[in-house]
């Protein structure tokens, strides 16, 4: 399956009400990006915080804060050190970074490091506000273009050479990846190795023709053969094994599955 990657998604319509922190030490930058959030709905609920200590301040003092939007540079947070932080003291609350960082490392590490989305800092209000309208709609969002270079995949799926981002696993483990990928149905394949692509479900349910809880309920499918707990795993795991999932599905498509 070759998804188009300069296809744009529609924001959703609705989200569940929470609770959002804004962690940078711009107030520029804090400012426009609750100018965004209000524009998605999110209003009188929302926090800023100018520094790491802060951040970790208003997390502790309010624990209704259900999405945190933070800067991999700003005073007291040193890069995947303070992720690493967050998500083990806050397990439970999802992270968006937003980056003046573009290279294929800085995205593949934050998503290695558990973050629901990824946010370059060059984006305009609209790309801003369709990253955030995915992630508080409970998906996730990463530059599409960014994990194509990072992965090989040239515009259109034409594989490109291996970039050096991703490590090959080892022999054993590529062989242990592709025996557990062997027990997935074609649609979880497909759905998995979207998600690898930076696909949003919305986009993947329109490709695919079908509904946007059928897409939910391959990949639930898909976290339960792989052992996988949590939406931050799957994804991670899909950028990771973007070639064996090609190579599961190409298999799958020579013997003649559906």
């Amino acid at each position: 399956m070759s998804l188009p990657l300069s296809k744009l998604d529609e924001p959703a319509s609705a989200f569940p009400r929470m609770t959002i922190l804004i962690a940078d030490d711009h107030w520029v930058v804090r400012e426009s990006l609750r100018q965004v959030a209000r524009s998605l709905g999110a209003d009188d609920d929302i926090e800023e915080a100018s520094s790491f200590d802060e951040a970790l301040s208003a997390l502790e003092r309010n624990p209704t804060i259900s999405l945190v939007i933070i800067d991999l540079v700003m005073p007291g947070f040193r890069d995947f050190e303070g992720l690493q932080v967050l998500r083990s003291r806050f397990p439970a609350v999802p992270v968006v970074v937003i980056s003046v960082h573009e290279d294929p490392e800085h995205v593949l590490e934050a998503i290695r490091h558990g973050v629901v989305g990824y946010i370059p800092k060059s984006y305009g209000p609209s790309e801003i506000r369709l990253a955030l309208s995915r992630v508080m709609a409970g998906e996730v969002a990463f530059p599409r273009d960014i994990l194509t270079r990072a992965l090989g995949t040239a515009p259109g799926g034409e594989r490109r050479p291996a970039a050096r981002d991703v490590a090959p696993a080892p022999r054993d483990e590529r062989g242990d990846i592709q025996s557990a990928l062997a027990h997935l149905t074609r649609r979880e394949t497909e759905v998995l190795a979207a998600l690898g692509q930076g696909v949003s479900l919305q986009a993947i349910s329109a490709e695919l023709d079908i509904s946007r809880q059928t897409v939910r309920v391959h990949l639930g499918n898909a976290m339960k053969k792989l052992n996988i707990a949590t939406r931050e795993a799957a994804i991670r795991f899909a950028v990771e094994n973007t070639a064996p999932l090609r190579r599961a599905l190409e298999i799958d498509k020579t013997s003649g599955g559906d």
